[in-house]
């Protein structure tokens, strides 16, 4: 799942142009990689929905669609992909695993032990699986490789001694229990878990799942958390599985936070879980968060755009939104019929048509101010005119024209504001044909 997942987003933004057609084969892809992730059907079909409605009905003028699309992605695969707000905490502590057979539950005792280790903190594992054979001496061994302490009674079957007998010899910060697992969520299992749990009280009880075990991954978190109140997950064979969205998904679905992953068998093979990271790793984006900041700034811009409008201010930023707005309407020559006084001045078709491409060159000088020059381009002086110019690719008198326009412009807009020009029947009909979102507060 991982890597269809990857492959998809990578081919998607190696096109040189990005267009609607592209986005919904984006979209496609990703939803055959999560089926074939073993992620329940109606679950991909909500993520699929989710990114779409954000692609298509909230994505902000200024955005590019190729931005915009892996903002999408990033942010409704982190929301399902497994929850991160909850870490455990570097204290005194007894943590208690749980799981089914064959899910690594011994190797990750091991593994989180060298994680506390890493931290400052004593720890001892503790050997509470009475059924596998060499479940004892492979505990044992992996504290000695990783120099923790070790608890276990190999002969003995009653697992309620072997317990009461570590809680008065460890004296370790944090003790971690490896209980026995079972093929499948049975009685015996549960009854055997309750045991355990009713001996020792454990801080933490974290459930252990194989990221192979696919769709059914959500039955099984429900199953232990109807009779244990699981504090965590702790997923492994991350990097070995195809099928790794349904344990994923599971967190989600269940309410019960990812703690770890495991992406390897060797013991530094472990990690606490950050969907962001994850997600960010997932999506094959190693600047993603460069990404993000630069989507999330231009939001804030448009947003504080408006507020400027509805507040009746003035400044480059509204200019710009005014220029985008008459684009919209149609060609100058219309424009230029309909304001009082405009038509009298005998521009010629040749004159207006230059008059365009000077604002579309306008927009390259306006990319290239600052945010204070925006805001107040009446700070704009020689040397500034001449670094934007320079940015822009234009010449200096182009930036001088574009700055007189806006002083003009500037003008009509206070004019409008004290009502005066709001008389002309004329005027109104040109305000009613702008987007009203670009002019409220104006009429």
């Amino acid at each position: 799942m991982l890597d269809r997942v990857r492959e998809a987003v990578s081919k998607f933004t190696s096109k040189k142009k990005i267009d609607k057609k592209d986005l919904e084969e984006l979209i496609k892809e990703i939803q055959r990689a999560l089926i074939l992730g073993d992620v329940n059907v109606k679950v991909v079909f909500e993520i699929s929905e989710e990114i779409k409605k954000k692609m298509f009905e909230e994505k902000p003028e200024n955005i590019s669609l190729r931005d915009y699309a892996i903002k999408s992605i990033y942010e409704v695969l982190t929301k399902y992909l497994g929850k991160g707000d909850k870490t455990l905490e570097l204290k005194k502590q007894k943590i208690l695993l749980v799981g089914l057979y064959g899910t690594g539950k011994t190797t990750t005792a091991a593994k989180l032990g060298n994680y506390f280790k890493k931290r400052g903190l004593s720890v001892c594992l503790v050997c509470a699986d009475v059924h596998r054979a060499g479940a004892y001496h492979q505990l044992k061994q992996l504290a000695e490789k990783i120099g923790v302490g070790f608890y276990g009674q190999e002969k003995e079957k009653n697992v309620t001694i072997i317990l009461k007998k570590a809680l008065q010899e460890c004296k370790e910060d944090v003790i971690i229990i490896d209980s026995a697992g079972r093929d499948n969520v049975n009685e015996d299992l549960l009854k055997e878990i309750r045991e355990i749990y009713e001996t020792v009280h454990p801080d933490e009880i974290l459930l252990v799942i194989s990221g192979d075990i696919g769709s059914i991954a959500k039955d099984v978190v429900e199953k232990f958390k109807e009779i244990l109140p699981i504090t965590g997950i702790i997923i492994t064979k991350i990097d070995t599985s195809a099928k790794a969205g349904g344990a994923l998904v599971s967190s989600y679905l269940t309410n019960a936070p990812i703690l770890f992953i495991g992406t390897g068998e060797k013991i530094e093979e472990f990690e606490r879980f950050d969907p962001k990271r994850f997600v960010s790793r997932l999506l094959g984006m190693g600047d993603l968060e460069a990404l993000l900041e630069k989507v999330k700034e231009l939001e804030e811009e448009q947003k504080t755009i408006k507020e400027m409008i509805e507040k009746g201010e003035y400044n480059m930023y509204v200019f710009y939104e005014q220029l985008k707005a008459t684009q919209k309407m149609g060609s100058f020559q219309k424009i230029i019929e309909m304001i009082p006084g405009m038509n009298m001045l005998g521009m010629k078709k040749e004159e207006l048509e230059e008059q365009e491409i000077k604002v579309r060159k306008w927009k390259y000088i306006f990319d290239s101010m600052t945010k204070e020059e925006r805001l107040h381009p009446e700070i704009i002086n020689s040397s500034r005119i001449a670094r934007i110019a320079r940015g822009s690719g234009t010449k200096e008198e182009e930036v001088r024209e574009m700055l007189k326009a806006y002083k003009m412009s500037e003008k009509l807009f206070k004019g409008i504001k004290s009502g005066k020009l709001l008389k002309d029947p004329r005027m109104k009909k040109i305000l009613k044909m702008m987007p009203q979102d670009k002019i409220q507060g104006i009429m």
